[in-house]
């Protein structure tokens, strides 16, 4: 757990040192928690003119499972006119996780995901609010379509 957790500290890191575009968003980097099914840590960073890369870490467990998986999806944002700060976006990628339910053994998986979303920057602030829905494609180690998750992320921009 602790390489995983330096793993995606780093790539934060690299990612908002190399990154420097302007974006629709009105903030270049943001981190903070998505809440829904699983919870977890949500990175943003501008990747280019209206999109950028968010990478998110989810972890459950309770009595019956436990996971954790990661998540990069490329995101392209577009201003919703006459409400500042307002952006609809889309976008794509993938997830590598680990599963377990007890009592059997767990599983490595890799699936295919999309991603359609609302994102909200107060003016004025450094918070930044977003609600999306993430459908995956299972790939491995079985293959079937997942509807999704609905999240709510908060974060910190800066």
């Amino acid at each position: 757990m602790k390489k995983v957790l330096f793993t995606l500290i780093t790539a934060a890191t690299l990612l908002t040192l190399t990154s420097t575009n302007a974006n629709a968003q009105e903030y270049k980097n943001a981190i903070g928690g998505r809440f829904g099914s699983a919870n977890g840590v949500s990175f943003k960073t501008s990747l280019k003119k209206n999109a950028m890369l968010e990478l998110i870490g989810n972890f459950r467990s309770n009595k019956s499972v436990e996971y954790f998986n990661l998540t990069g999806l490329y995101e392209v944002y577009n201003p919703i006119n006459g409400a500042p700060g307002l952006n609809w976006f889309y976008g794509g990628g993938a997830t590598i996780g680990s599963a377990k339910v007890k009592g059997y053994s767990g599983d490595f998986y890799l699936s295919a995901n999309g991603v359609l979303g609302l994102d909200y920057k107060f003016n004025g602030a450094p918070i930044n609010l977003s609600l999306d829905w993430i459908p995956a494609l299972q790939l491995t180690p079985d293959t079937g379509f997942w509807a999704g998750d609905v999240g709510l992320g908060v974060r910190f921009t800066f």
